[in-house]
């Protein structure tokens, strides 16, 4: 069985991605690769979209491009985040479930995760892990990892512990969410760097 493990500026990202946009939809997608023995190594993420309802021309640009980022480092899009603009919906959106199939498509072991509002300021690893519920179907639900992901012994870990406390401390103390960009962002403003977000690697 394949295991997940997030890297420390991968979970950051996220949760600045949300922070940045607390009221509105907002997705990305996860970099890494399959490593031996079973493990996919989610080492980074890229911001896609705050304004999304839809797999619009715009999804379908940043999508290319950030595919094309990952592999310029030898890596791959293996999998999806997104959040919504209610905090209680935890539901993987339609266009969430059909860039989560399309990433799946070439590497089999995506995943996706929904980011858990109620959680996201407790400094508790405030994801919820999708998975395709069989190979015949392109629906993705909630997996009931055994134990539960990010817990001890979970098949979905955090690289560090950590991560989501130090992700909520530089939210309120450093405010670096202010200088997270999205390809939304990149595209009002082109000095911003949406594939690396360099000032955020921390």
């Amino acid at each position: 069985m394949v295991s997940y493990s997030l890297s420390h500026i991968a979970y950051i990202k996220i949760f600045l991605h949300a922070a940045k946009h607390p009221h509105k939809p907002v997705n990305g997608v996860l970099v890494g690769k399959l490593t031996s023995p079973g493990i996919v190594e989610i080492r980074d993420v890229i911001p896609l979209l705050h304004h999304w309802t839809s797999l619009s021309p715009m999804m379908e640009i940043g999508l290319d491009l950030a595919k094309g980022h990952a592999e310029s480092l030898d890596l791959s899009l293996v999998g999806y985040y997104q959040a919504s603009e209610r905090l209680d919906d935890t539901a993987l959106a339609p266009v969430g479930e059909k860039v989560a199939q399309q990433i799946r498509s070439q590497f089999n072991d995506a995943i996706a995760f929904v980011i858990d509002g109620d959680t996201l300021g407790s400094g508790k690893a405030a994801l919820i892990p999708y998975l395709p519920q069989s190979d015949s179907t392109t629906a993705w639900r909630p997996h009931p990892f055994d134990p539960p992901a990010f817990t001890p012994g979970s098949r979905v870990t955090l690289i560090d512990p950590e991560s989501p406390s130090r992700a909520v401390a530089l939210v309120k103390n450093e405010c670096l969410h202010s200088k997270f960009g999205d390809f939304d962002d990149h595209l009002e403003d082109v000095s911003i760097d949406w594939l690396q977000n360099k000032a955020c690697n921390i």
